[in-house]
């Protein structure tokens, strides 16, 4: 069986698995340094169970940060084949509101709330033969859980891994990607860096991704199924490079939480625009209300009015824009960023959400 396979048949080892929707509470149980400003954080759950997704998939969390909510999707960089433990590993933004918080609040003991796992950024879902994996900073994050995967039940797998980072001390998980390297006889790993750091020339590839470095790097990638992930830049470059190489893009996958291109397309034009009433909708604190069309989202509608409203994917997966619904109804169709018992207990998402009614909304 190959490893896309044997994550697809259900696990059974009498442990329950991990439900967020039951007990969406992890408990900080290590954190570690990757490098200067790159740290790993694992959870447990409260109750003995397991941790069961795909590699590659990740998380929404809830961090508490200055008396605010801020919901923030992460992936999953730990493998489920060790499915004890849940692991994040995430970069500390200097302008950033979550990573800063993160590393320096967060601490074994304390408590997170999560949603998920969710996503299809796997070989579980895009099996192939072999597998070219390239990141960027800390888009190496998913890519890590599927070589920590194919390490623990297919270690014959054929994976050429190749990381761009700034200099040899950015590199994250150098020496275990050489451990996984050196056990592996058909994964290679290779490094790619900008520049030398302070306490280490590098000797290895240097300069950003392009055309002729990944000709030069992977010489059968036509046979390749590619994963893509890391910063926005990064992944243009990568696309533009398959693309003058005449690499069929449909065996390319990424991920990214650049929800910003992501949510380009919400609003719904008059002339697509489905007949029928405009409905009311009500912002209760801001004392705004708008008119929303048939078949358009809330959020895109408030957009549209100039109203600057907390949101991020406007894909119905981070939670970022979760309301409270005072009234009225509406048809929801999300991605798992929201949980059941909120949806019980009047709350919505307004990037996903369709007045059915005219509306009242806690904002």
């Amino acid at each position: 069986m190959t490893a896309a396979g044997i994550f697809r048949t259900a696990r059974e080892d009498g442990l329950a698995a991990w439900n967020s929707e039951a007990d969406d509470e992890l408990l900080c149980v290590g954190v570690r340094d990757e490098t200067g400003d790159v740290r790993t954080f694992s959870f447990a759950s409260r109750t003995p169970s397991r941790f069961l997704y795909w590699p590659g998939q990740f998380l929404t969390f809830d961090f508490p940060i200055d008396g605010v909510t801020v919901n923030r999707c992460y992936t999953i960089a730990s493998t489920p084949t060790r499915p004890d433990r849940v692991a994040i590993t995430v970069k500390r933004k200097k302008d950033g509101v979550v990573s800063p918080w993160l590393h320096a609040n967060l601490r074994p003991g304390m408590r997170v709330r999560a949603a998920g796992p969710l996503g299809d950024f796997s070989f579980v879902a895009h099996p192939g033969e072999k597998y070219l994996f390239l990141s960027g900073g800390s888009g190496v994050t998913p890519l890590m859980s599927m070589a920590r995967a194919h390490q623990d039940v297919a270690p014959e797998a054929d994976i050429l891994f190749v990381h761009f980072s700034r200099s040899p001390a950015d590199i994250i998980f150098r020496h275990e990607l050489a451990m996984m390297a050196h056990h592996m006889p058909h994964l290679r790993v290779v490094h790619v860096c900008e520049g030398d750091s302070p306490g280490e020339r590098w000797g290895g590839p240097r300069g950003r991704v392009s055309e002729a470095l990944l000709s030069l790097l992977v010489p059968d990638l036509a046979e390749r199924v590619v994963f893509d992930c890391g910063p926005a830049p990064f992944m243009e470059r990568v696309r533009a490079g398959l693309g003058a190489l005449g690499f069929e893009m449909q065996r390319y996958h990424e991920e990214s939480f650049d929800f910003a291109a992501m949510g380009a397309a919400t609003t719904v034009s008059m002339t697509e625009a489905p007949a029928g009433p405009e409905f009311q909708v009500t912002f209760a604190k801001s004392g705004r209300t708008i008119a929303v069309r048939p078949g358009q989202h809330v959020l895109a509608a408030a957009r549209a009015e100039g109203m600057r409203l907390p949101s991020s994917c406007t894909q119905g997966l981070c939670g970022t824009c979760k309301s409270r619904l005072i009234s009225g109804q509406v048809e929801m169709k999300h991605q798992g960023g929201i949980r059941q018992r909120e949806i019980d207990q009047g709350m919505i998402l307004i990037c996903c959400s369709t007045p059915l009614s005219d509306l009242v909304i806690e904002r």
